[in-house]
């Protein structure tokens, strides 16, 4: 009995219930739970496409009213495997490449299902043509002013919230029927409800793909930026490393013990998945600090001895201070970085020594001699800039 071929309904129904295991579950990304899930939702996906060409479901001869109601679920077939294909994990920027490529190809593919069944609405058939001009660079908002920019992420945002809002609104209907199984179709209801609903859901996916679309190329060009994957000395793995991750785990591993100095001297590519590299890694990497004639073949640092170390573990993480703010300012006085006087001091002036002729044949020099000088330079007759 198990090798029975099973309905198209029914694998469809196991890979809408897969998916929204994905969306409702508690699964961390990078589980094997996370991941067994996702590959098999993409596998029973795909058995879906191979039931669906086998039985002819879609036809370009065929127009949206020659389909079934019960049929028009199987049109979101493309458009799921591409939501979860992009889900698959990758451990390097090739592989998410790939992973890209194919999501991109199963939205192209619902697109060319849809339009051959005039499902497009004149909005999104101009979408469609500005992503067939320019798939890696499209863009629902390619405006290069911010202002605009803005203003077009808003208007996709209420685009999709409308959309929704008009599903749920459907599927509330009590002419839709409440016995709805998980592969789209009713076993109650009215079929005019039904279909209006299986549309707006095509409407609301559509909307979906052109912005994942968007997304998609902004992911590639970020891949587009990381450095290319060094090459690995598996040590005579040969081609069938793929097939053993544990043994390529491993055989990384190692290669970073050589490259960061801990291992044999083997690895002359210089390559290390450390981030603090030492400081002779680029011109001798692994090698000795003196050569046998003592010459220094490496940048080193003297530190001091054990007893030095020791008392420097449990310090304070800032500098401590090494005198008083009163001895610092002692030490600023003499040297003359203080400036005394001035303010309240300036007033209290020593009284005049009247036995001193000297000075005051000076004090009275140095008032002359001013006074002179305001005589010779009235107040104003240096700007001359304004005068006419």
């Amino acid at each position: 009995m198990d090798d029975e071929p099973r309905s198209l309904k029914a694998v469809f129904a196991d890979a809408e219930s897969k998916r929204f295991d994905l969306e409702s579950s508690p699964f961390a990304p990078n589980s094997s739970e996370y991941a067994d899930t996702v590959s098999s939702a993409v596998r029973l996906y795909q058995d879906c496409l191979s039931l669906i060409s086998a039985l002819s479901i879609f036809s370009p001869n065929e127009s949206l009213e020659d389909l079934s109601t019960t049929d028009l679920p199987f049109l979101l077939t493309h458009f799921h495997l591409a939501e979860i294909t992009q889900r698959l994990p990758s451990s390097s920027p090739q592989e998410r490449k790939r992973i890209l490529s194919a999501a991109r190809d199963a939205y192209e593919r619902y697109f060319h299902l849809l339009d051959s069944y005039s499902l497009l609405p004149p909005t999104h058939k101009k979408l469609l043509e500005q992503y067939t001009d320019a798939p890696t660079t499209f863009s629902t908002v390619s405006a290069s002013d911010p202002t605009a920019r803005r203003d077009a992420k808003i208007a996709n945002f209420k685009t999709e919230k409308d959309l929704r809002t008009k599903l749920e609104f459907l599927r509330q209907r009590p002419e839709y029927g409440t016995e709805d199984d998980i592969s789209g179709g009713t076993t109650g209801g009215d079929e005019d409800a039904v279909r209006d609903v299986h549309l707006a859901h095509l409407d609301y996916s559509t909307h979906m793909a052109f912005q994942a679309l968007e997304s998609l190329n902004r992911e590639c060009e970020i891949l587009a930026l990381a450095p290319p994957t060094p090459p690995s000395h598996g040590g005579g793995g040969g081609p069938n490393n793929n097939n053993h991750p544990q043994e390529a785990a491993d055989t990384r591993g190692r290669q970073r013990y050589t490259a960061g100095g801990l291992g044999d001297n083997n690895n002359n590519t210089g390559y290390s998945d450390r981030l603090d590299q030492p400081l002779g890694s680029l011109q001798n990497p692994g090698g000795p600090l003196l050569s046998k004639q003592g010459k220094p073949l490496q940048p080193f640092t003297l530190l001091g001895n054990r007893q030095e170390l020791a008392q420097g573990v449990f310090r304070s993480g800032h500098n401590l201070p090494t005198m008083t703010i009163d001895e610092y300012l002692d030490e600023e006085r003499r040297r003359g970085g203080i400036i005394e006087g001035g303010g309240e001091a300036s007033w209290h002036r020593p009284e005049p020594d009247e036995d001193d002729f000297e000075k005051a044949d000076a004090e009275t020099m140095k008032a002359r001699e001013w006074d002179e000088f305001v005589e010779a330079n009235p107040k104003g007759s240096g700007n001359t800039l304004n005068r006419g």
